[in-house]
């Protein structure tokens, strides 16, 4: 199945570009960014379906309800007839703001077109969303949050209950959607301003070293990794406090505040490299123990490398941000590395996704 996705090169759009290239091989994206929306009609035609991600979020009153519906209507003249459609809305509508008016507008345009056409209309309405790399200021409070948290800040707050969905689970939604029909609204995780404010601090005052906070509830795993996007790469690596005496040296490499997870140790030959895969949930932790290697990592869809030379002589530690693929090769000599997943390998649900650093076909 040909799939397009307007609004692809957006935070929404690339979680949902990621998860499908991870989960479903089926899928053939065509993406279609801002920067595309000359070619729409080009980039739309001989698709069976297209998620329709594309809004506008901020701008004038007036801009951001005819804009919506403008978009819509785009889409609707440049798929000519033939494919299904999934629409990423928003459970703000009908509180008759300019963003819910123009959200359920353009609603209205691509369902009544597919009727027209008949083919099916998936109406996904999503409540708050955040998750690894939103703009802070911009996305959702959350990423502002997850900003000020990794600067050293404390923002204003004017707390109330809200309810918040990770974007990999609105992502999630919308390919659901392809084989669906109807209105769709995702359950978000109830939660408050305050307690998402608390949850950072937290993360702020025990991430540190050795120690990894208490992820077991998959509301905190998931604030958890939008707080490692925010601080990735400059907070990393991570320096250990190693200790000797007469007997040798201790490293203390993980202190999990939560259950403990998994741990291995490996050898790597020179030369060789192991790794090659991304994650969508767990955290990896990689720590040189003996010899010398490079920790090298790719934000998916992406060019962006990041990469690190670590030795055991000065023992760091490298968690693994998700939707990164990453990989570690020895250098010079024999290199030994501890590894550890805050979860158990589940050879039915791995969670890893294999994909070269430096290879092609990532863009």
């Amino acid at each position: 199945m040909r799939v397009a996705v307007t609004g692809a090169d957006g935070f929404l759009g690339w979680h949902l570009r990621v998860r499908a290239k991870a989960l479903r091989p089926d899928l053939e994206v065509v993406p279609v960014s801002q920067a595309d929306w000359p070619r729409l009609s080009e980039l739309l035609r001989g698709v069976d379906a297209v998620v329709h991600v594309a809004g506008i979020n901020r701008d004038t009153d007036e801009a951001v309800r005819d804009g919506n519906i403008a978009l819509a209507k785009d889409v609707v003249s440049a798929a000519n007839g033939t494919p299904r459609v999934v629409y990423a809305n928003s459970v703000q509508v009908g509180n008759g703001t300019p963003y819910a008016l123009g959200k359920a507008g353009a609603a209205d345009v691509l369902g009544e077109a597919c009727a027209g056409w008949g083919t099916r209309f998936t109406d996904v309405r999503l409540p708050n969303l955040f998750g690894e790399h939103g703009r802070s200021a911009y996305n959702s409070f959350v990423a502002t949050f997850a900003a000020a948290a990794v600067a050293g800040e404390t923002p204003s707050i004017s707390d109330r209950p809200i309810g918040l969905l990770h974007a990999q689970a609105a992502a999630e939604a919308l390919l659901e959607g392809l084989s669906g029909a109807g209105v769709v609204e995702p359950e978000p995780h109830a939660t408050s301003v305050r307690e998402v404010w608390d949850t950072f601090e937290e993360f702020r005052r025990v991430y540190q070293g050795a120690d990894v906070p208490d992820v077991n509830d998959p509301f905190r795993l998931d604030l958890f990794n939008t707080y490692r996007a925010a601080l990735f790469p400059r907070a990393y690596p991570r320096p250990l406090a190693p200790r000797s005496d007469q007997r040798g040296r201790l490293v203390e490499s993980v202190r999990s505040h939560g259950e403990g997870g998994q741990v291995f140790v490996s050898t790597t030959k020179p030369g060789f490299t192991r790794g090659e895969h991304f994650h969508l949930r767990k955290i990896e932790r990689f720590v040189v123990l003996a010899g010398r290697a490079e920790i090298a990592l790719r934000r998916e869809l992406t060019d962006e490398v990041v990469s690190f030379v670590v030795t055991g002589e000065d023992p760091v530690a490298i968690d693994m941000p998700t939707m990164w693929t990453h990989n570690i090769t020895a250098l010079d000599g024999e290199a030994t590395t501890l590894f550890w997943t805050n979860e158990l390998y589940d050879p039915e649900a791995p969670d890893t996704y294999w994909e070269d650093v430096r290879g092609k076909g990532h863009v």
